[in-house]
């Protein structure tokens, strides 16, 4: 073993990863994975200008939201991959231009069909910014602090969101118009590619004896896919009490929108920080999936309380439904770091694109069913069966956690193997 890899054995022994140069990957991660959810969340904020300014009905509308997300969908898996066979910053930097360009095109679109086709291939060129930004912070990031730092790059989703929201509407209704807010959120991408062309760089190889058995392809691997079916459970409830927690505040309490709004993204800053938390504490105990477990038994029994509280006072309803609210935002972190680690470094651009396109299909499909569950059977009756999701998901989870168990335990062993030979190095021939 060589100087430099006794050195970087020590680094992932204590915990660290490769100096202060990895909070510039995260950085930069966080950046581009912001930048492509301030497009991805914040679009539904111009549905009035976008319906205004192309004369839509709302069903057409619809579509072009739906055509954002399928457009998401069908790519991440592909572009998981390539990030394994070429890297992240060259997938992400072309991702976040083309996504660039087809903004810009939907600014200069003139028609209904020009901007559905603008906003598929938004979609599809952001979609990028996934898989790439993960595998980047995991690369440069010991698995000690690996928890937090994907937790860091999970909270920038909700918190690109919200900006967006809160801006894009501002310069769609300026002298600008949409065309303006199109070209804003091109801009913001140029700026996110520009920051991985001149910032990012490939981790560098760990040495031989650090590095696990080859792992089972992602799509062949039994574990992701129950964690990805966990994923999808969750999402599920997820989705459905961000979409509908304005409308069951003002419909069902007579709530005002703008406070009912403030609550919304309340839930939506403190579930970003319980990521952050999630994530540190998932890397003082090691483990990814037993505390993942423990957020889902939360959210289910919180929505079961939800259920039983709806007839109640408003003073009741409202904390009850605010924290379920956030439990329901925190596991994302967990399930998104434990996907890498059951693959690999070698395969984790492959195994995160592949956890993401499982939770955006369960995400796809929540609003819809929910909302038809409240409107033939009631908000309460609708909350009880979303409680099933989670409360799934921690059953669906279990056989994980001692598969992970063990995992740890090889990985520990080969640390330890490694710490001794960096105090007993091996003669250089």
């Amino acid at each position: 073993m060589t100087a430099d890899e006794r050195a970087e054995v020590e680094r992932l022994v204590s915990g660290q990863g490769a100096g202060g140069y990895r909070w510039v990957v995260l950085g930069v991660g966080a950046l581009g994975a912001g930048a492509f959810a301030a497009l991805r969340m914040g679009l539904p904020s111009l549905g009035p200008a976008i319906r205004d300014d192309y004369a839509l009905t709302l069903g057409q509308v619809g579509l072009v939201f739906t055509a954002l997300a399928v457009g998401t969908m069908v790519t991440l898996l592909a572009w998981g991959m390539l990030t394994d066979r070429i890297g992240e910053r060259p997938v992400m930097v072309a991702g976040l231009v083309g996504t660039a360009v087809a903004l810009a095109g939907a600014g200069l679109a003139d028609g209904f069909s020009g901007l559905l086709l603008a906003m598929f291939a938004a979609g599809a060129m952001g979609a990028s910014a996934t898989g790439a930004s993960g595998r980047a912070i995991m690369g440069w990031f010991g698995w000690k602090e690996r928890g937090l730092a994907l937790g860091i790059r999970q909270m920038a989703l909700p918190l690109g969101g919200g900006i967006g929201s809160l801006t894009l509407p501002a310069l769609a209704a300026g002298v600008g118009g949409l065309q303006l807010a199109f070209f804003a959120l091109a801009g913001l991408m140029l700026g996110a590619a520009l920051a991985c062309l001149l910032l990012l760089r490939e981790a560098p190889e760990r040495p031989q004896v650090l590095k696990p058995p080859p792992s089972t392809p992602p799509m062949r691997d039994p574990r992701l896919w129950r964690l990805g079916a966990a994923s999808a459970l969750l999402v599920f409830a997820q989705a459905a009490m961000l979409g509908f927690l304005v409308l069951f505040l003002h419909d069902e309490l007579g709530v005002r929108t703008e406070w009912a709004a403030f609550a919304l993204a309340a839930v939506l800053l403190v579930g970003a920080g319980g990521r952050v938390r999630a994530g540190r504490v998932s890397d003082r105990q090691a483990r990814r999936i037993a505390p993942m477990r423990r957020r889902a038994l939360a959210s289910g029994l919180l929505l079961v309380a939800l259920a039983a509280a709806t007839a109640a006072p408003v003073a009741v309803v409202i904390p009850v439904l605010l924290a379920a609210g956030v439990a329901t935002m925190t596991w994302n972190g967990l399930a998104f770091t434990a996907a890498a680690e059951i693959s690999g470094k070698a395969r984790a651009g492959t195994a995160m694109s592949m956890q993401n396109t499982i939770v955006a299909i369960g995400g796809a499909a929540s609003p819809a069913v929910f909302g038809t569950l409240v409107e033939f059977a009631g908000w309460a009756p609708a909350y009880v069966a979303l409680a099933a999701g989670p409360l799934a998901a921690w059953l669906v989870l279990a056989p994980l956690v001692g598969e992970e168990d063990e995992r740890v335990a090889r990985r520990t062993a080969r640390l330890r193997r490694s710490a001794s030979l960096s105090r007993n190095p091996e003669p250089v021939t």
